[in-house]
Order: C-alpha cells, then sequence, then structure tokens
C-alpha cells in the first residue's frame, strides 16, 4: 500500500512538517523556479520546504520559463523589481552594499531563485532568455553549508533553503527588510536532516544508504580530486 503523502511539503502525512512552521512575511518576494527533477527526485526537497516559510512566495516547475504565463507576468510587473539569484562578475553583492533602496526605485525587490543543481540551473538559464536579461543579485555566505545527507564540492555552494536564509540576513543588513524568526529555516533543516540520518541507519528502510554520512569539511579534498559537481545553485 502507498503511504498518504501531503501535499503541501510532500513528505509523508505521518512526517508533514506544515504544523510547525509559521509563515515568515517579508518586504521581498521570492519566486522559487524548480527543476522538474527536484520535483519528482528529491528526498529533501527543501526548496518547497523554503516556499512553505515564507508568506507570499511562489513556487512554479519547469526547466524554460519565456512562456510561462505566471513567471512572465511577474517579470513584467512595473510595480516589481526582479532579480536573479545567482553569483558572478555582474551581480550585485548585498553583502559589500551594492544594492540599496535607491537601485529599487520604489519597487519591490523579487528574487527569482532556481532550485536545481548547478548543472540543472544552466540549463534552465540557457532555455529562459527573459531570466538572462534579469540584474543579478548575489551574496557572501556567513556560513559553510550546513548539509550532510549531500555533497557540497566547493566553498559557498548552498542548498536552496540556506541561500534563502543567508539572503534574508543579507537583506535585513542592508536594511532592505526585515527577518523575522532567522531561526526557523535553520531549524527546519536540521530536523530534516536529522530524519534522513536516522533512515539511513534503520535496516528495516528501503531506499536509503547504509552508511554513515560524514561531515561536509570531510568530503572537500575527495571532490575537489574526483571533480563531482552535484552542488546546489548557490
Amino acid at each position: 500500500m502507498s503511504r498518504v503523502t501531503c501535499y503541501r511539503c510532500f513528505w509523508p502525512q505521518s512526517l508533514c512538517w506544515c504544523a510547525s512552521i509559521q509563515p515568515i512575511e517579508t518586504r521581498t518576494r521570492f519566486v522559487f523556479l524548480m527543476h522538474p527533477k527536484e520535483y519528482k527526485q528529491e528526498k529533501a526537497a527543501t526548496g518547497r520546504l523554503t516556499h512553505l516559510c515564507l508568506a507570499g512566495s511562489r513556487i512554479h516547475m519547469g526547466v524554460g520559463f519565456d512562456e510561462h504565463e505566471e513567471v512572465q507576468a511577474l517579470l513584467n510587473d512595473p510595480a516589481l523589481f526582479p532579480m536573479l539569484l545567482y553569483p558572478g562578475k555582474t551581480a550585485l553583492n548585498l553583502t559589500t552594499g551594492q544594492l540599496t533602496a535607491a537601485n529599487l526605485g520604489g519597487r519591490q525587490l523579487t528574487v527569482f531563485l532556481l532550485d536545481a543543481t548547478w548543472a540543472m540551473g544552466r540549463k534552465m538559464l540557457k532555455l529562459s532568455p527573459s531570466l538572462q536579461r534579469l540584474p543579478r543579485l548575489m551574496f557572501t555566505p556567513q556560513n559553510p553549508s550546513r548539509y550532510v545527507i549531500k555533497q557540497q564540492p566547493q566553498e559557498g555552494c548552498l542548498s536552496t533553503l540556506e541561500a534563502t536564509h543567508e539572503l534574508l540576513a543579507a537583506l535585513e543588513r542592508a536594511g532592505l527588510d526585515r527577518y523575522e524568526r532567522p531561526t526557523q529555516l535553520l531549524g527546519l533543516f536540521d530536523r530534516m536532516q536529522e530524519f534522513q540520518i536516522r533512515c539511513a541507519l534503520d535496516p528495516s528502510r528501503p531506499g536509503y544508504r547504509r552508511q554513515p554520512y560524514s561531515q561536509p569539511g570531510e568530503r572537500q579534498a575527495l571532490h575537489g580530486r574526483s571533480g563531482a559537481r552535484r552542488s546546489r545553485i548557490f
């Protein structure tokens, strides 16, 4: 018999996170663009959990978004100031004060986040010229990734949930937003990982690995040699 699933958090109903989540009101609008493989295959689904934590955020699934009516409506709304969270030479760095209220011109900052691995995220951008044209936003992470159940081969690579937490903290420091309950996102992240680790240690559960997870720092050197690139989009 298939297990009953909560169709908000997409976890088994017996493990549903929804009752413990208090959506945070933000001045910034968040739009999560989820690759179909994240929707169908990922056990962690940090993008969906992050979306549930942010009141007013939106989540859209796809690979190319130039024909996506809701995404295009947001991109063309004159009341919004859309930006893509994506590091690079042309990105404005919140941490160093490169984005201010004056840049927004009275419009609402709307941040698009690609919920995908780097390889999938590059494909999403390639197929979406309208996203390529967006001004880009970045931050300097204050902390390394806390991910234990997945590999982060490069310093600065973060899960969608961690990247959103860091972004909100940077927006608050820049005076562009207020970050209420900053412990909620990371607390949820830790609880999700603790559950996955317990499952990995339970021989009665099919579909999980059968060896302990190593700490992120212990895996950096190994993955630097192997060239693995299973990192998140930020």
